[in-house]
Formats: C-alpha cells, structure tokens, sequence
C-alpha cells in the first residue's frame, strides 16, 4: 500500500490542478449568518489585499462528510498559483536533502488528522505544518483548562474555556501558509476518516481506537493509522499502516558503490574491489555491475545476491564459469529494495504485541508491563470517568489491581514481575501531559505519519513504550508537594512536586544558540517555567540571522522575521508563549573574543548550559568553559533524520571533548585531482578549484595592492613554495591574465573551461593509457 492521491470527488474537475484550485481559494469572509452554516466566499481571482482579512469563516464542503458547523477554515494561499506541484526549494532545502523529490511530492499530497489537541497532539501538528503535508484536519471536543498550558505553546490563559481546536488553528496557520488548516469540533465518526491518507489520536479510549482502526484496515486504500498517548513520564506509540505497506527506501540512504579490481570465473564468483574505500555491503544485498571490461555478460543490469561481504571483498551468487575473463574496470552498485511490511491491528496487537521497539537496553523487561499498564489505564478511566489522582495511594491500588488482572488473563504473554513502584509512578502523573514527553513524542510520530504519507524509511513495527521515571527527584514526594496550587505549571507539579517547580523558575539558564534545536528547546524551557521566577534568568546568545531556509523547522520565526536577528526574534516569541519568563537576548558568538561578555561571573552564577550549536570548535569551547567551572552541560545535534544528545554532568559523566569522533573519510588529494571516481570526489576537486582561483586568489591580489611592500617582504621571509606560488598567481592575476572588460573575463573563462576539460583530460589519457 503506497500514499494515494485525494480522490476527485462530484463536482470537482478531472483535472487535478482545478481540483488544488478550488481547494485554495484565496478568502472566506465570515458573516453574521456563520451561525446558521452559511457562508459567503469571494470569487476565486479575489485579490491578495482582500484576503488580509483576519476573520475566520465557517464553512461547508457539499463533497465532505464534515458538517458545515464543525469545520472553520483560516484563509490560506495554499498552493501559490494553483499548482500543487511547486516545491519551495528555499524553504524545504533541508527536507528535499533528506526526503527527495518525489518523496516530497507524495508528502505535499498528503491529507493529515490530528485528534486530540493537548500538548502532544499540537506538536503533532505543528510538525505536519512545517513539513508541508497539504492539509492537516485537527479535531477536539473539549476546551482549553488552566492545566494545558504546561505542555502547549500554542494556548495563553486568554483562551481558557474556548474549544481546543478552535484556539489552535491561528498560531498553527501561521507557521505554513501552503497548509490548508482545519478544524473538526464535534464528535468524530468513522466515515470521516476515508477523506485522509493518515489519522493520529492523542486522546481517545480503546474502544473507539479498536473501532476506527478496523475502519482505516478496511478502507481501500488502507488508511495509516497512529495512537499515541504521554501519561506524566510515561509514553506509548502504536502504528498501523495496513495490512500491506510497502517501505520504498528503507534507511534513506544512497546506494553504495565500489570500483572493481578483480572476478574470478568461479562458481560462486569472488569479486575484489580496489581498497581506497571500504565497502559497505551486507550480506543478502542485491547489486548491478556496470562498465565491466571482459566479462560483460555482468552489465545486463541484472540485480544478483551476494554473501560473505568484506570490507573489500565479497561473494557473488553467479556463476561465472562460462562468461568471458574479467580484464579491467567496473562499478558494482547496491541495489535497494522495497520492503513490504504487515501489519496487525490495534485489536489484534493488544493480544499479541510482538516485538517492541526498545530505546533503552537496561529496561528491556518494561514494554510488556507498560502495554498492560496503558490498557490498565484505559479501563481504570472508562469505569470512574476520571484518571488517578496525583497521590492518591487508593488510586493507584485501584490500577494496580487491574495491571494484575489483565496479566492474569495474558496467558503466554503473562509478565513474571508486576513492579508496584513504577505502576505508582505511573497511576500519579496519568493525567498529566508533560511538555518534555510530548516534544519527545510529538516529534517521534509527526516522524511516523510522514513515514506513512512517503513510502521512505522504515516506520515503527508497532508498539514503542518508553519512560523517564529517574526524572524524578531523588527524595520522596509527600501528597501533598503534588497538589495543584491553580497555575499554568500544575500538571507538571503533579508529577515533580512543587519544590522541583520552584528551583525551575530559580534557574539561571545559558542557551547557545537559536536555531532549529535552539528554537525547541526555548519552548520547552519557557513552558515549564524555567527562569520563570525574580531570581531566575536565562540568557540566550546567537549571531546568526534569520534565512527562508530557516523556516521549515525553526518554529519560532515567521517569514516577516527574515534578515532579523535569531536570538531577539526567539526571546520575543517565548515571552509570548510564557510572559513571565526572564530572558535576555544576545547577538555574540561564545568563544575566546567574547570573554569580556561572557566572563568568570557570568559562568559561575549559571546552573546549567544548553548547546544548540551547529559546528564543533563551538561545541568544544563550551564545553571546556562547563568543565573548568564544573556546570552541567546539555548537548545534542541533528543530520538530516538522525540525531545525539549528551548530558554531561561533574564528577559523574565524561566531558563532551574527552571523546572525539572518528574522522570523515577524505580521499588522498592525488585521487581527488588525477582520478576523481564518486561524487565525493568530484566536489572536493571543484571546492578546491573554485577556493583556489575565485577566492584565495583575489584575496592574495588584494593583499598586494593594499601594501606592496609589506606583502613582498612578508613572501620573501617564508620562502616556502606556497609563498612562490602565491607570488606567481598575484604575478599572473596581474599581468598575464589580467582581465580589464567583461569580454576578457569571457576570454579567461573559456581558456580555463579548455584546460580543465580538454586539455588535462588528454595529458592524463596520454600519461596513464587505456591499455597500459
């Protein structure tokens, strides 16, 4: 099963453009009779000035199932001159790196429903906004309470009491005007959900989970599927993506490749590739040769097995008796599979769950038990309407005893070691939705649905259960540090206590950096009350400004922020998020030129640093200044859809710099200049080129004419042959190729284009021959 497109429903137009055309009209102006479920739309050539309009409209679709009075729609510029098509390649650059072309075209084509708008579920959302599905439908019954805006940066206590959806779509619409935005605020049927490609619950019980899984197991095409739920420091995923889904690209990875050096005529064959790069095959992977000289029956572009592979060497599954003697050359590429999975269904997995997907080793026993606590929960809320409350022991006997009696009746699956003390914890933050487990999470399963939406890499095979209870303060927790004091932290002190809570907004907070990690971590920090307090005091350095590109997943900035600086721009938006959070913003690089701002008082007075930078010096000064005034230290980092993340603690854990990582492979610069064969090859090649005559050069032009004198003094002191090099291409720069018209730098351009590939190319040839 891969992504389908939206079908052209009645009235709509056979062509699909026509189709994205009505979809995006440009406004639609709410009137006095919205209430009724009339509304009234402009033309579809209405001018940009009419759409600035800020009023939301509701509005009916003859083609939906969704009621005329539970759907309102911001105005949005969805597709930019109606064709769907056009991806952005100055805002997606990065997700075009890692998703591809035709990956993103899938995705753009994706319709999204979130349900369940607490804190997990609008990041949710706010992930789907950003990647750039074409629409995302977000449903919610309930109103927004003082308790949600611990975990959700999206609600102000100003929108207490309004529904949750409704007091999401703005904020969200903001974020990515090519995302047609939605709400649902009724109760939700199962039919409903054949107008999207995927669905994700956050808040729902397991009855109805059971009922609308079927429903997307049986629609066709089948509809991908994702509960996920954040219960105080407890979290679970399930996914469900049909009963056939085929991954097309499993990893993401490009495909490898290798430059033959020899094949036998052996039965199987055993192929050597030249050792300059490790392959990096594995055993059961299929590959193509091409540009084989001699045995050429192996260019068919047949994909064969091999085995045994090594690093330079493997077997290949082919006999090769018959064909003709290798003599020279050759290309072997990985040939990558589409993987079909089946899945199980929700009432199904609930029986026999299978394997989990573990994320830590040391608590490989806790998914069976978390999967019996999570359905415990469930029943625990369907019977008294209500979850556990925070310190009440009466409850979490009550829960407790229905983990036992659901294990009881498990038979094969029957856990041996019902642990009293964690399902505790567990029945105490059950009603709690902690910002950092629904960051955590939100972005695990926005990571899922674009799994589902694409075909690309493989997605969770189907239950995760993870948990954080050694987040817990070390003393025990009276029932009392856990009761709601009335404020915006109380489902967080629920969990933590109230003394935690305090020494949060105590804190003084050091954030380097505001990019994509920088901007997380902002919200997170100003959403559990860090630096909240008169005494606390957060201070957030970059000196970066804000670029196009940035906006894709750097949430806090919008595109009237481009060319502003980061660190002004984000301390803004958090304020808006937390007003009372004490920050300052700082446009300085950290390192040795700053120490005049950045000096011994400003470092010892910090209870905790947090890096969000994107190079390594950066990160080892840092952490040095951590090491030498004994600071806790938070660093991560993201490539791509990978990522780390180190907590370095005194006197507990290593320093970020006492381990260094291994160094990229470079190919010797021989290689690079004589016989560049990949594309690794080719660039550094280029960059080397380009730096050389388009940059060093000038600059080394320019350092002549600025003091002649000193220059020339400067090269005769070092006396070296890079000095004499310098010399003769200021010498030539100058002189023999001194360009004074726009037709001599033509002129130049055209005699270099010619050395390079003309005339190198036929040295090259004449000094190493084909047949030598």
């Amino acid at each position: 099963m891969l992504p389908r497109k939206r079908p052209v429903q009645e009235g709509d137009s056979s062509d699909g453009e026509n189709l994205l055309k009505r979809h995006s009209v440009g406004c639609f102006i709410s009137s006095s009779e919205s209430s009724t479920g009339k509304s009234t739309a402009t033309e579809a050539n209405t001018t940009p000035k009419d759409c600035n309009k800020s009023d939301s409209s509701v509005i009916g679709s003859s083609s939906s199932n969704l009621s005329s009075a539970s759907i309102r729609v911001l105005p949005d510029m969805a597709f930019g001159n109606g064709n769907p098509m056009d991806i952005d390649e100055d805002l997606h650059s990065r997700q075009l790196a890692v998703y591809g072309r035709e990956t993103m075209r899938r995705l753009f084509a994706s319709n999204v429903l979130v349900s369940g708008m607490q804190g997990l579920g609008v990041k949710i959302a706010k992930n789907l906004v950003l990647a750039g599905v074409k629409s995302v439908t977000l449903h919610d019954e309930g109103t927004v309470e003082l308790w949600d805006l611990s975990s959700n940066f999206i609600f102000s206590e100003n929108d207490v009491g309004k529904n949750r959806a409704l007091a999401s779509v703005q904020k969200l619409q903001e974020l990515n005007n090519a995302v047609a935005i939605s709400t649902l605020t009724s109760k939700l049927m199962k039919e409903q959900l054949s107008d999207f490609q995927a669905v994700v619950f956050t808040d729902i019980n397991q009855e109805k989970a059971i009922e609308f899984n079927d429903y997307c197991r049986n629609h066709q095409p089948p509809i991908a599927f994702v509960k996920a739920e954040v219960r105080g420091l407890f979290g679970s995923v399930f996914c469900d993506f049909g009963p056939e889904f085929t991954v097309v690209d499993v990893d993401g990875e490009e495909p490898h490749t290798g430059i033959i050096a020899s094949i036998s005529n052996d039965n199987p064959a055993f192929v050597s590739c030249v050792d300059d790069e490790r392959l990096e095959f594995q055993d059961g992977d299929l590959v193509v040769f091409s540009e084989v000289k001699g045995m050429a029956e192996l260019n068919d572009g047949k994909p064969r097995k091999i085995k045994s592979a090594r690093p330079y060497s493997f077997i290949l599954e082919e006999d090769t008796t018959i064909f003709g003697t290798y003599e020279k050359g050759g290309i072997v590429t990985q040939v990558k599979q589409p993987k079909v999975l089946n899945f199980k269904s929700l009432r199904e997995s609930l029986k026999d769950p299978g394997d989990f997907l573990l994320s830590d080793f040391s608590k490989f026993d806790r998914p069976p038990l978390l999967h019996l606590a999570f359905q415990a929960l469930d029943k625990f809320v369907s019977e008294l309407g209500r979850f556990p409350v925070a310190g009440s022991e009466e409850d979490a006997q009550k829960l407790i005893s229905m983990v036992s009696d659901i294990n009881e009746s498990s038979g094969d699956g029957k856990v041996e070691d019902i642990n009293p003390k964690l399902l505790r914890h567990f029945a105490f933050g059950a009603r709690a939705v902690l910002n950092p487990m629904a960051a955590m999470f939100g972005g695990i399963v926005g990571q899922e649905v674009m799994k589902a939406c694409s075909g690309k890499f493989h997605p969770l095979f189907q239950f995760f259960y993870f948990d954080s209870v050694e987040s817990l303060p070390t003393e025990p927790l009276e029932p009392s540090d856990l009761r709601p004091l009335n404020s915006r932290y109380d489902a967080q002190i629920s969990v933590f206590g109230s003394k935690l809570q305090k020494k949060l907004e105590d804190a003084q907070v050091f954030v380097v950096g505001s990019g994509a990690l920088g901007c997380e971590f902002l919200k997170n920090l100003a959403l559990m009350g860090v630096s909240c307090n008169s005494q606390g005091k957060m201070t957030i350095t970059d000196d970066d400004v804000i670029e196009k590109s940035n906006l894709s997943r750097q949430f806090l900035f919008r595109d009237w922020n481009i060319g502003q600086a980061k660190s002004t721009v984000a301390a803004s938006a958090v304020s808006l998020i937390n007003p009372r959070l004490h920050i300052e913003a700082l446009q300085n690089r950290v390192g040795p030129e700053t120490e005049n701002v950045f000096d011994d008082t400003f470092w010892e007075n910090l209870n905790v640093v947090i890096n969000a930078l994107d190079n390594v010096n950066a990160r080892l000064y840092v952490d040095q200044r951590c090491l030498y005034f004994q600071k806790p230290l938070l660093e991560s980092g993201t490539l791509g859809a990978k990522c780390n993340t180190q907590m370095v603690i005194p006197h507990l854990t290593e320093n970020y710099g006492a381990s260094r990582d291994p160094p990229e492979k470079q190919a010797p610069m021989c290689t690079v200049h004589s016989f560049p064969h990949n594309i690794d090859h080719c660039l550094t090649w280029a960059r080397s080129e380009f730096e050389g005559w388009l940059e060093k050069t000038p600059a080394e032009v320019n350092a002549f004419l600025s003091n002649p004198s000193e220059y020339a003094s400067a090269m005769g002191n070092a006396g070296d042959a890079q000095a004499r090099d310098n010399l003769e291409r200021v010498l030539e720069c100058l002189d023999s190729e001194r360009c004074e018209t726009f037709q001599d730098c033509i002129t130049w351009a055209r005699l270099k284009f010619e050395d390079y590939f003309a005339s190198r190319v036929k040295q090259l040839i004449f000094t190493f021959p084909e047949d030598a």
